[in-house]
């Protein structure tokens, strides 16, 4: 038991080079010190999971290479502070007093804070003149999830990098590499719907992924076992409801919804649903989008063959009467009755679309 190590924690970049998604920054950073061009002050923006804290102590210690003896223990350079919890202008003073000691081995001592918008306006006020002014030594590295809630004086003394979400491609390929080390088989449409789950935060794929490789069978990830799981409506009842509406089949819609109710699954999270897969077949009408279809080669071809039955204005009025559903889901009093009408519209759109086309044209 003791000696189980999350992914998150065992597969957390050291290098660069190893870090997913970020070149933009990585590269930035490797020039910046390869040419000895380095700020004294850096603000990591970006969602949860990305990176910040990570790129954070890659940089730290690669700023310090060189400069101190093999084998040393970086922590005596790189002091970190999680500004969530430490936000008072009592946590600044004190950090600005440490700020003062220069180090005892390397060139650097670098001063990571955590959740930086956090902190407040007299804590802000207090940081102010040290970020302005630091010693040569010093070097702060500040992350943050809302950059909109830094003051503009803090954003104009920093170095600003903009870390972006992680894309489904990149996700299902890393978790392969880490199914691959720990001798796991995974099913790729699995992987897929993991990486949707996560939402763009490589921390939260590999949560989920530890997840479902304790859940499923020994050694193995299917999409079934994800499906069951993690509570995810199966994409089969968004292509059978869509043929329903196709054909016009307001009974069978509404026979497929009432299944999707007994098996637990929210109104509003199957209105939701059913608006990004309409979102999907538009993407997929036009070879130019077709890049935006972020889903496995098998699943892709799903949505490029049903594509070719709908037509652009049938998935555009019926996004926007998902829209007015998902809106005033909440506050309906029948909220089941308030689903099932928005299906049988729905259902009756492309006869009124045939009906208003005969018109125009008669």
């Amino acid at each position: 038991m003791g000696s189980y190590i999350v992914s998150a924690r065992k597969y957390r970049p050291e290098t660069f080079d190893t870090v997913v998604g970020q070149e933009h920054i990585t590269e930035t950073l490797i020039n910046e010190i390869t040419h000895n061009r380095l700020a004294q002050a850096f603000l990591f923006c970006g969602p949860r999971g990305v990176g910040k804290t990570t790129c954070a102590r890659i940089l730290a210690k690669e700023i310090n290479k060189g400069t101190v003896p093999e084998g040393y223990d970086f922590s005596f350079n790189i002091f970190e502070l999680d500004a969530a919890s430490h936000n008072s202008v009592d946590d600044i003073r004190a950090l600005n007093e440490q700020v003062r000691i220069p180090p005892q081995t390397g060139d650097y001592k670098v001063y990571i804070i955590d959740e930086v918008h956090m902190l407040s306006s007299a804590a802000f006020n207090a940081f102010l003149k040290t970020l302005e002014e630091p010693p040569s030594y010093a070097i702060f590295i500040l992350a943050t999830t809302e950059k909109h809630k830094i003051l503009p004086t803090i954003l104009s003394r920093c170095q600003v990098f903009n870390f972006d979400r992680i894309t489904i491609p990149q996700i299902v390929t890393h978790l392969k590499g880490i199914a691959n080390d720990e001798k796991i088989e995974a099913e790729e449409e699995a992987l897929h719907l993991i990486a949707q789950k996560a939402d763009g935060a490589m921390r939260d794929a590999l949560s989920i992924f530890d997840q479902m490789a304790s859940f499923g069978t020994e050694g193995k990830i299917t999409y079934a076992e994800v499906i069951e799981n993690l509570n995810i409506l199966d994409y089969d009842y968004y292509f059978k409801i869509t043929d329903g509406f196709v054909s016009g089949d307001i009974s069978s819609v509404l026979v497929m919804y009432d299944e999707i109710q007994r098996n637990g699954f929210d109104g509003q999270l199957f209105i939701n649903g059913l608006a990004s897969h309409f979102r999907d077949l538009l993407v997929a009408q036009n070879a130019n989008s077709q890049q935006l279809l972020e889903k496995s080669k098998e699943l892709a071809g799903k949505y490029l063959s049903q594509a070719k039955s709908v037509s652009a204005s049938f998935i555009i009025n019926a996004i926007n009467l998902l829209g007015e559903s998902d809106t005033s889901y909440k506050t309906s009093r029948n909220q089941r009755l308030h689903v099932e009408l928005c299906l049988i519209k729905l259902a009756s759109l492309q006869h009124a679309i045939d009906v208003t086309k005969k018109k125009s044209l008669g």
